[in-house]
């Protein structure tokens, strides 16, 4: 039986020190896992960062991302997101070519999308959307014959739902 390659988003409580980040990165570079996104912030203990993880793989990569995350010393809890039903969500920013002729209809995507105009110049605008991966990618999909200038993205973010 081939194995089943999955997107898996991780979340990782880690002690907030310096180099952290490097440690947990390091290891999935040197161990040929590719991460498709990373988010790392506060969380709800002080002293405590989290990182949002979200990488492919199968089963085994996973059992093995996970062994080897709580061999860093700083680690403290490592939870598979994907495997409970979790809400996860981007922030994208898009600076998008706008003459004022188009914007009525650029306008109409962003409406579209509950995004919102954070930034309006001459001949372009910046828009923020937040919501999942394949809805930021839809959005950026319209805004591509408008020209795209500038294009940022936080990578997700996530949760378990419910009071787990």
């Amino acid at each position: 039986m081939i194995p089943t390659t999955l997107k898996h988003t991780i979340a990782v409580l880690v002690n907030d020190q310096p180099g952290v980040l490097q440690r947990v990165s390091g290891l999935f570079g040197r161990r040929g896992f590719n991460i498709e996104s990373i988010t790392v912030g506060s969380s709800e203990e002080a002293g405590l960062s989290r990182m949002v993880i979200v990488t492919t793989g199968d089963e085994n990569t996973l059992e093995q991302v996970e062994k080897q995350l709580y061999k860093i010393i700083d680690v403290i809890k490592v939870i598979d997101l994907s495997s409970r039903p979790m809400v996860a969500r981007e922030l994208a920013l898009i600076k998008v070519k706008a003459e004022p002729a188009e914007r009525p209809e650029i306008m109409g995507v962003i409406d579209t999308f509950r995004a919102a105009v954070v930034d309006i110049g001459p001949n372009s605008l910046i828009v923020q959307v937040v919501g999942d991966t394949e809805k930021i990618d839809a959005m950026v999909e319209l805004l591509k014959p408008y020209g795209i200038r500038e294009l940022s993205r936080t990578g997700a973010t996530a949760m378990i739902r419910g009071n787990v």
